[in-house]
């Protein structure tokens, strides 16, 4: 399977009417492109989620490695859209090796990663570590290193650049190079897109490198990176109370709020050096 084969983030041009200075004028506009994709797995149904189209191929890879459905690029054969599917392009089909152990139970899990299901952050931690173990990383930056990591994420959003509504999910090798960025209008659906490329490319795990994020850190931007044994989590924005917890739980350094001047470090600090 050739994970190059998936297109950029799809954009369309839509006709609207635009108010500027008190005058009403005809113009036109770049937005990203929302459609459903249903993954399915050995024919069943697992998830449907909103996308924008492009490296379709990836997110499903990159869901099923975050849910733990699936640990190592051989477990997967192909990956392949349905062609009796109502919209092809709409639906995937997985289809694992023979002999590999493929539980759906296992997304049963994804009913406490809700900030309302009411269980409580430490039965939601102990059940995330029932499938993926704290991390086990060598890996230390410079804080100057980290602090001109959102201006490389940023230079390379070309789709942001375009539409200015698009998230985004980048990974950093330990020198601050960019190795791998995705964009799309759901930042889980970024993250999965970036591990499921590092998965079919057979990089996992990914012990020394950087995952940043446009938004915000939630609970499941922390749990999807300790699925790939990311040791380093950055965010432009604000992380959750149970992303903390979980970070600190799970030996991952958790950064937010990361500006070309600023940062906060909310979990194992001492992986950032201030060289």
């Amino acid at each position: 399977m050739n994970s190059e084969s998936n297109s950029d983030p799809e954009i369309c041009d839509i006709a609207l009417r635009r108010f500027r200075d008190g005058n009403v004028e005809s113009a036109h506009d770049s937005v990203a492109v929302e459609e459903p994709l249903e993954i399915r797995v050995r024919g069943e149904s697992v998830a449907v989620t909103m996308r924008t189209p492009g490296h379709d191929q990836e997110l499903a890879a990159g869901f099923l490695l975050s849910e733990g459905l699936i640990t190592r690029r051989e477990e997967i054969v192909e990956i392949a859209p349905c062609q009796t599917a109502e919209v092809v392009g709409n639906v995937l089909n997985v289809f694992l090796k023979p002999g590999a152990v493929f539980d759906l139970e296992k997304l049963s899990r994804h009913v406490f990663a809700s900030s309302s299901c009411g269980i409580c952050g430490k039965a939601s931690i102990e059940s995330v570590h029932q499938h993926f173990k704290p991390v086990e990383s060598e890996l230390h930056i410079p804080s100057i290193m980290l602090l001109g990591l959102p201006k490389k994420l940023r230079d390379a959003q070309s789709a942001f650049e375009r539409t200015g509504g698009l998230h985004a999910a980048a990974l950093f090798d330990s020198s601050g190079k960019l190795q791998l960025l995705r964009e799309d209008v759901g930042r889980h659906n970024a993250v999965d897109k970036v591990l499921g490329r590092a998965l079919l490319e057979g990089w996992l795990p990914l012990r020394e490198s950087i995952l940043l994020v446009s938004g915000r850190a939630s609970f499941e931007i922390v749990q999807k990176a300790l699925s790939a044994a990311i040791p380093i989590i950055a965010a432009v924005s604000a992380p959750s109370s149970l992303a903390v917890e979980l970070a600190e739980e799970s030996d991952q350094t958790l950064v937010g709020f990361l500006r070309e001047k600023t940062y906060n470090i909310y979990a194992h600090p001492q992986r950032i050096t201030n060289q």
